[in-house]
C-alpha cells in the first residue's frame, strides 16, 4: 500500500525483545539451537525488517482451517524441492516452502524458525526483506499462492476461505430503478479517523447512504436523465475468515506530510456483522464472527515494528498468564484515565439517570471526583470534551442546542451504534472454552490475556490488522492440543529427524560453550627468585592445558587433575596464580571442594599452581594479593658526562613484594644503613621532575605510595648529587612551557622541503617567526617578499597569516606546520583571494591576489582579469566556489564592496564567460531534445540532431553525449514577467528553430531538465515565468512536435511502449494525453491505454518503466474499500503517489496477453544496460585515500519500491 513505507530511520532494535541479561549475545547458529521456551510455540527470527512478515505468518499458522487445506496438497501436485534445480520442472516452490516452514514451527524444538528459504522462494533480496506494509503484504501474498496452485486440488483455496462479496446499489428517487454491481474482496479497509469503533466504521460504509442531489446527479439508465439517487453498499457474501485493515496512516493536506492516527478506536472480540449483510433475515449465530488475530505495529509512519496478538484455537501451546489482581480504591482512576467515559457517566448518574447535566459544569465536577480537569488529564488523548461527548452517541445523550448532556437510555436508529443489538441475551453466543492468547513477536512468544487486547486500541503501538472468524467453525477433539494433526507423514518423518539433529547439536554445542581452558604450573618445574616464581626451563615446557566443565566443582577439577597427573601428588594443594610482569605469584587456594568453580573465580585461561602449600624448591613462598611482586624501574644519574647537556640517567629492574616498605627498599638499594640516600618520584606524568620522599612515607608500604608494575624511583646516593639532579629539572620545566612550530620551505621548488623547528612563546609575533625562519633556511637577502601560510595535513596552503598578531592572536598550536611562500601577507584592510578561469575548473589551478576590502566586485573581477591575461571588454562575470569545489550562484551586486559582501580571506571565485543578464531578467540555457533512434509517432519530428548541425556549448555544465538524446543550443535572455507564451515565441526565433518551420507555439513542450533527464512539463502558455519558479540554475529543453498540443492542469503526458510478441524488445513509444480529473488510478489507466490500443481490458498488462534502473514496475489495479466519508481525500490508489509517482513523460509498458504471455517487461536493452551498470560498479575500487577524499553528501530517504512475489507459469 505504501510501498517502502517504514524504512528503518529510527532504531527501533529495543522493540525486538531480545535481551542479553548479562550474558554473552549468542551468535546466529546458536540461535538456531534454542530450544522452546515456556509457551511450548516457536517464533521466527527476523532477517532484519522481516516483522511484517513475521507477524502475518504467525497468523496463518494459527488458522487452522488455513494450515490443513495446504498440508492436504499432496507432492504429486506441488512436486518436490529437490527437483526445483531442473530444467523445465514444475515445482511449486512457494507453498512447498510455506508447508515446510509451518511443519518446523509445530514439530520442531526450536525457539525461532528461519524464513530465509520461504523468502528466496518469492525472490527476494536484500532490499526486498527490508520492511514494507503487511496489508499489502496479504493481498501479495494470498495472490501468489492462487497462482501457485492452479490446476491443483488447492487452486481455490484463498477464494474458499477468504472471498466474499460487496453488492452496490444505487436506486434512482424517481422511478425506482435500482442498478446493482458486486465487486469481489479479499479484506475490509475502514477508515479510523474520526471514527471511535469498527462498528461505527461499518455502519458508515454499509449502513448509511449517500446521496446524489443537487450539482451531483446521477443519471439513471431507466429514465434517461439526471435525477436524484441515493447509493448503498452491503456485504453479500461472507467468508469464513473476514480480514479487516485499519486505516492507520493519513496524509495531512496542510502540512504536506504523512501521520500516524493514533486515537482510540475500538473493536469487538465477538463481532456481529448481520446489519451490513444483504441477507440480514438469518439467525444472528449464523454472522457472528470471533477475533483470533490483531496484527499491531508500534512507530510512526517512517518506522516501527511489527507484533501480533494470536488466540491459540486448537490450544497448542502452553499457556500460563497469571491475572493481575489489583483492587482500587474509589479515588483511583488507573483504567478511567484510559477510557474516560465510565467516569463521565457515574458523575451524571449521580445527578440523577434521567437527569441533564450543562457540559459547562462536567469538567468542575469531574475536577472534584478524580482531582485532575478534563484539560490535564484527558485533552492530549481525547480531545475536546464536547468532542468526545459526541462520539460516543451510544452512552451520552446531548440536548438539542448541544449545552446539557445525559445518560443514553435507547439506541437511535440512525445512531452508528445501531448496528450493535439491541437484545443481547438473544444474540449471546456461547463463550469460548479457553482463551489462551499469545503475543508473537519475532523469536520471542508470551502469554498474555484477552483483555490485553483493549491496550491496543490507541497510541503509537496499536492494532493494525484484525482477523475474525466465523463462530460456527468448530474444531475436532483430535486436533486439540496435537501439533502432528493434519501434518503428511512424510513432513513427520523430516521433522522428527531435524529435532533429533538439533539436540544432538545443542548437547555438542552446550558443551562447547561450557568449555573452559586452564594451564597448570607444577612446582616442581619452578624456583623462587626475587619474590617470584619463574620457571625453570621455559613457560612452555613448565605449563599443561587442560580443558573442563566451567559448571563443575572444586572437587571435579581436583579429580581431573589428579588424574591426569601423577597419582603421588593427590595431597598437593591447587591454588589461583596469575602471570604478573615480574614472574608467576600465587593468589588463591582452593580447598573447599564443594565450590563451583565460578564462585571461585576460576575462569577460561586461568592459571592453576600445584604444589604443597609451603615451599617451592625449600624457600618459603608468600600468597595473596598483598605481596604481590611490582617490577620497578630503579634510575641512578650517571657519573660522568658532558658539561652544559641535559642528565642522564642509568636504568635497572628490580621485584619487591607490595608489602614491602619504601624505608627497607631505600635500604636494600643503598647497600649500607649509613650511607645517607635519597628516594626521589617522578613529580608528574607529565613533567621530568623528582621530587623527595618524605619521612613519613618511609613507613608506608609500597601498595600504599600507589606504586605499580613499571613504576620509576630515582636513587641518589647523596644530597649533593640531589641538588643539582631537581636543579636540572627545574631548568627543563621552564623550557617545556615554549612553543614549537615546524616551518617548510615552500619558497624553493622542489619535491622535498627543507624544515625547521622553531622555539617561540605565546607573545611572539609572526613577523619575528617568519625573519627567524628565513634566516634557518639560509634564504638569499634579495629573496623579496615572504610570508607565512599553515600548511593542511593533505598538504593545500590555508590563507597566509599576518604579521603584525602574536602566536597566540593567531590561534597557531604548537607542533603546527607553517609554510614559507613567495608573496606578502595581507594587512588588516586587506583580504586574500584565490580565482581560477571557469574552462580549467581543477584545484591546484587557483591564482592568488591581495585586494583591499572597500573594492567594489566589478573593480575586483577588473584586476582578476588584468592578472589573468584576459580582455576586459569580453564580458565576464564572477561566481563564488561552494565547498564542493563547485561553481556557485553568480555574484550580481557588482557595485558593493568586498567588506559589505562579508568576502573573507581564502575565499574562492571562478571567472565564468559571458556578462550577467539586465536586473529583472533571466539567462536560460536552451537544449533540444533529439532522441537518437526518432520514431514514427503521433507527435514527435523526425529529423536528426546531425541534420541540424548543433554546435553543443563549451561553458554549459551538461555537454553532449554520443548516447544522449539533449543538444545544446544556446542561452537565451528573458524578462521573468514575460509569459510561457513569450518564452516559446523567443525561442522560434532561434536559427535552429526557425529551420525547422515550427507554425505555432502550440507545436512545442518545454521541459525543466532535471538531473539531464526530462523533468518538470511547463504548460498553460498564459502564466509568468516567475510562476513556473524558473531561476538562474534552470535548464531548459525544447521538443518539437508534427500537431499542436494544448496540455490542460489535470492532463499527464505519458509515453506508451506496446511489447513485440515473442521478443524482448517494443514498438517505438506513442505520446497520449490523459485526463485524470476523475482519479489517477491503475484502473482508469489501464482503461485509457486500452480504448488507445483498441484492447480489452482484461487483456492488457501495464508497468512503468525507471530509467535509472533500467527495471519495471507493474501498476496494480486492486480495489480498496473505504468508507465514503474517506473517498474524496483518499491518495493511497493514486499513481502519483508511492510507490509509482507517475509524472509527466513517463513510459508506460503495454503487453496484449491475446498475443503475449511473458510474465516479465524487461527487454534486451534493459539486460544490457544493467549488466554495464553492474561491470562499473565492480571497476570502481577504491583507495582508502579516495574514501577519505570523498565529498560528503547529506542522507537522504530511500526511494519507496513496491513489494513483489515471483511466481512461476502453471497453467
Amino acid at each position: 500500500m505504501f510501498g517502502d513505507l517504514f524504512e528503518e530511520d529510527e532504531d527501533f532494535s529495543f522493540l525486538s525483545n531480545r535481551t542479553t541479561s548479562g550474558r554473552k549475545i549468542k551468535s546466529k547458529d546458536s540461535e538456531i539451537l534454542e530450544p522452546r521456551g515456556e509457551t511450548r510455540l516457536s517464533g521466527l527470527r527476523n532477517q532484519g525488517s522481516t516483522c511484517y512478515l513475521n507477524s502475518l505468518l504467525q497468523t496463518l499458522l494459527f488458522t487452522p482451517e488455513f494450515r490443513e487445506a495446504l498440508f492436504a496438497l499432496s507432492p504429486e501436485e506441488l512436486g518436490s524441492l529437490d527437483e526445483k534445480d531442473v530444467p523445465n520442472s514444475k515445482v511449486r516452490i512457494i507453498p512447498l516452502q510455506l508447508q515446510r516452514l509451518f511443519a518446523q514451527l509445530l514439530l520442531v524444538d526450536q525457539q525461532a524458525a528461519s524464513t530465509s528459504d520461504l523468502t528466496s522462494s518469492f525472490g527476494w533480496d536484500n532490499e526486498e526483506t527490508g520492511q514494507h506494509d503487511v496489508q499489502e503484504l496479504n493481498r501479495i501474498l494470498f495472490s501468489a499462492l492462487e497462482s501457485s496452485l492452479e490446476g491443483t486440488s488447492g487452486h481455490d483455496l484463498i477464494k474458499n476461505l477468504y472471498h466474499g462479496t460487496i453488492v452496490n446499489r444505487i436506486q434512482c428517487h424517481e422511478c425506482g430503478h435500482v442498478s446493482e454491481r458486486q465487486e469481489d474482496f479479499l479484506d475490509l479497509t475502514v477508515a479510523v479517523k474520526d471514527m471511535g469503533s469498527l462498528e461505527e466504521s461499518l455502519c458508515s460504509m454499509y449502513v448509511e447512504e449517500e446521496m446524489f442531489d443537487g450539482d451531483n446527479l446521477y443519471r439513471c439508465g431507466a429514465c434517461d436523465k439526471l435525477v436524484t439517487a441515493a447509493k448503498s453498499a452491503k456485504l453479500a457474501k461472507l467468508p469464513p475468515f473476514l480480514t479487516i485493515s485499519l486505516l492507520r496512516f493519513n496524509f495531512d493536506f496542510t502540512k504536506c506530510e504523512r501521520y500516524k492516527e493514533t486515537s482510540r478506536y475500538t473493536f469487538p472480540t465477538r463481532l456481529n456483522i448481520r446489519p451490513f449483510c444483504e441477507q440480514n433475515h438469518l439467525e444472528d449465530t449464523v454472522q457472528i464472527y470471533e477475533l483470533f488475530s490483531v496484527i499491531i505495529h508500534k512507530g510512526g509512519c517512517y518506522g516501527g515494528h511489527y507484533h501480533v496478538y494470536i488466540w491459540d484455537v486448537d490450544e497448542l501451546g502452553h499457556w500460563n498468564c497469571q491475572e493481575e489482581k489489583k483492587t482500587r480504591g474509589v479515588g483511583d482512576i488507573g483504567d478511567e484515565q484510559d477510557c474516560p467515559a465510565v467516569i463521565l457517566a457515574a458523575i451524571i448518574a449521580e445527578a440523577g439517570v434521567d437527569k441533564m447535566v450543562p457540559i459547562d459544569q462536567m469538567s468542575q465536577k469531574l475536577l472534584e471526583h478524580t482531582g485532575s480537569s478534563w484539560n490535564k488529564a484527558y485533552r492530549k488523548q481525547h480531545g475536546a470534551l464536547h468532542k468526545f461527548l459526541q462520539n460516543h452517541a451510544s452512552v451520552f445523550q446531548l440536548s438539542s442546542d448541544g449545552s446539557f448532556v445525559g445518560l443514553a437510555h435507547f439506541v437511535n436508529g440512525t445512531d452508528p451504534q445501531c448496528c450493535k443489538p439491541n437484545n443481547t441475551e438473544k444474540m449471546a453466543a456461547p463463550q469460548r472454552s479457553s482463551s489462551h492468547w499469545f503475543d508473537f513477536n519475532d523469536s520471542t512468544v508470551q502469554c498474555i490475556q484477552e483483555k490485553d487486547i483493549e491496550k491496543q486500541f490507541q497510541g503509537k503501538e496499536s492494532a493494525y490488522m484484525l482477523f475474525y472468524r466465523k463462530s460456527q467453525l468448530k474444531r475436532s477433539q483430535e486436533a486439540r492440543g496435537n501439533a502432528r494433526s493434519g501434518v503428511p507423514e512424510y513432513l513427520l518423518q523430516q521433522m522428527d529427524q531435524a529435532t533429533e539433529d538439533l539436540q544432538w547439536k545443542r548437547l555438542e554445542s552446550d558443551r562447547k560453550a561450557n568449555c573452559m581452558n586452564l594451564r597448570l604450573h607444577l612446582s616442581s618445574c619452578y624456583r623462587l627468585d626475587n619474590g617470584a616464581l619463574h620457571p625453570v626451563t621455559s613457560l612452555g615446557d613448565s605449563t599443561l592445558e587442560i580443558s573442563v566443565d566451567r559448571r563443575g566443582t572444586v572437587g571435579d577439577l581436583r579429580q581431573t587433575i589428579f588424574q591426569l597427573l601423577d597419582p603421588s601428588i593427590e595431597g598437593h594443594v591447587l591454588s589461583i596464580a596469575k602471570l604478573l610482569p615480574a614472574g608467576l605469584h600465587v593468589f588463591q587456594d582452593l580447598c573447599d571442594a564443594g565450590q563451583n568453580l565460578l564462585s571461585v573465580e576460576v575462569h577460561d585461561g586461568c592459571d592453576i599452581f600445584v604444589w604443597d602449600g609451603k615451599q617451592v624448591g625449600g624457600l618459603c613462598v608468600q600468597s595473596g594479593p598483598d605481596c604481590a611482586p611490582l617490577l620497578l624501574t630503579i634510575m641512578r644519574p650517571c657519573k660522568t658526562q658532558n658539561s652544559g647537556s641535559s642528565q642522564k640517567y642509568s636504568e635497572s629492574q628490580r621485584v619487591f613484594p607490595s608489602n614491602f616498605q619504601l624505608g627497607d627498599l631505600q635500604q636494600t638499594l643503598a647497600g649500607s644503613p649509613s650511607k645517607e640516600s635519597l628516594l626521589c618520584s617522578p613529580s608528574s606524568e607529565t613533567s621530568e621532575g623528582w621530587s623527595v620522599f618524605a619521612m613519613e612515607d618511609m613507613s608506608k608500604t609500597l601498595k600504599m605510595l600507589g606504586l605499580k608494575d613499571g613504576s620509576s624511583l630515582l636513587l641518589l646516593d647523596s644530597p649533593e648529587e640531589g641538588d643539582m639532579v631537581l636543579a636540572a629539572g627545574k631548568e627543563m620545566a621552564v623550557d617545556m612551557n615554549l612553543y614549537y612550530i615546524q616551518v617548510q620551505d615552500w619558497y624553493n621548488s622542489g619535491s622535498e622541503k627543507g624544515i625547521v623547528q622553531i622555539t617561540a612563546d605565546p607573545d611572539s609575533t609572526m613577523l619575528s617567526i617568519r625573519r627567524k625562519a628565513a634566516e634557518l633556511l639560509e634564504l638569499p637577502g634579495e629573496c623579496g617578499d615572504t610570508c607565512l601560510r599553515a600548511v593542511h595535513k593533505s598538504g593545500k596552503l590555508f590563507p597566509p597569516v599576518l604579521e603584525h598578531v602574536t602566536v597566540q592572536e593567531a590561534e597557531i598550536k604548537a607542533g603546527s606546520i607553517l609554510g614559507l611562500c613567495r608573496g606578502r601577507a595581507p594587512t588588516t584592510s586587506e583580504v586574500f583571494l584565490s580565482f581560477v578561469l571557469g574552462t580549467d575548473l581543477q584545484e591546484g589551478q587557483e591564482q592568488d591576489i591581495i585586494l583591499d576590502e572597500t573594492l567594489t566586485m566589478k573593480e575586483c573581477l577588473d584586476q582578476m582579469l588584468q592578472k589573468a591575461g584576459l580582455p576586459g571588454d569580453a564580458g565576464w562575470h564572477l561566481r563564488k566556489m561552494d565547498w564542493c569545489y563547485e561553481a556557485g550562484d553568480a555574484v550580481t551586486e557588482e557595485d558593493s564592496s568586498l567588506k559589505d559582501l562579508k568576502i573573507q580571506s581564502g575565499d574562492i571565485f571562478v571567472i565564468t564567460e559571458g556578462r550577467l543578464p539586465p536586473k529583472g531578467f533571466l539567462k536560460l540555457p536552451i537544449w533540444l531534445y533529439c532522441p537518437k533512434a526518432q520514431q514514427n509517432s503521433v507527435n514527435h519530428v523526425t529529423s536528426h540532431s546531425t541534420v541540424l548541425q548543433i554546435n553543443p556549448s563549451g561553458d554549459n555544465s551538461l555537454q553532449e553525449d554520443v548516447e544522449s538524446d539533449l543538444c545544446f543550443v544556446c542561452h537565451i535572455e528573458i524578462s521573468k514577467d514575460a509569459s510561457l507564451q513569450d518564452l516559446k515565441l523567443q525561442i522560434m526565433t532561434l536559427t535552429v528553430f526557425d529551420a525547422l518551420g515550427i507554425p505555432s507555439p502550440e507545436f512545442l513542450r518545454i521541459w525543466i531538465l532535471d538531473n539531464k533527464r526530462l523533468g518538470k512539463l511547463l504548460r498553460l502558455n498564459h502564466l509568468q515565468i516567475s510562476d513556473h519558479k524558473l531561476g538562474i540554475n534552470t535548464t531548459l529543453c525544447v521538443e518539437t512536435l508534427q500537431i499542436e498540443e494544448i496540455l490542460g492542469p489535470q492532463d499527464l503526458l505519458l509515453r506508451i511502449q506496446l511489447s513485440i510478441p515473442g521478443e524482448c524488445r517494443y514498438f517505438p513509444s506513442v505520446d497520449i494525453a490523459w485526463n485524470i480529473s476523475r482519479g489517477c488510478t491503475a484502473s482508469a489507466l489501464r482503461q485509457k491505454i486500452a480504448t488507445h490500443c483498441s484492447l480489452p481490458v482484461d487483456k492488457v498488462e501495464i508497468a512503468k518503466y525507471f530509467v535509472e534502473k533500467h527495471e519495471w514496475l507493474p501498476l496494480s489495479s486492486w480495489t480498496r474499500h473505504v468508507s465514503k466519508k474517506k473517498k474524496k481525500k483518499k491518495i493511497a490508489a493514486s499513481l502519483q503517489g508511492a510507490p509509482y509517482y507517475l509524472k509527466d513523460g513517463d513510459i508506460i509498458g503495454v503487453k496484449n496477453l491475446l498475443l503475449d504471455d511473458r510474465v516479465d517487461f524487461s527487454s534486451e536493452a534493459d539486460f544490457i544496460a544493467k549488466e554495464k551498470q553492474r561491470q562499473i560498479e565492480e571497476g570502481k575500487k577504491k583507495s582508502p585515500q579516495d574514501l577519505c577524499n570523498e565529498k560528503v553528501c547529506p542522507s537522504v530517504r530511500k526511494t519507496e519500491t513496491s513489494l513483489s512475489i515471483r511466481v512461476g507459469v502453471f497453467r
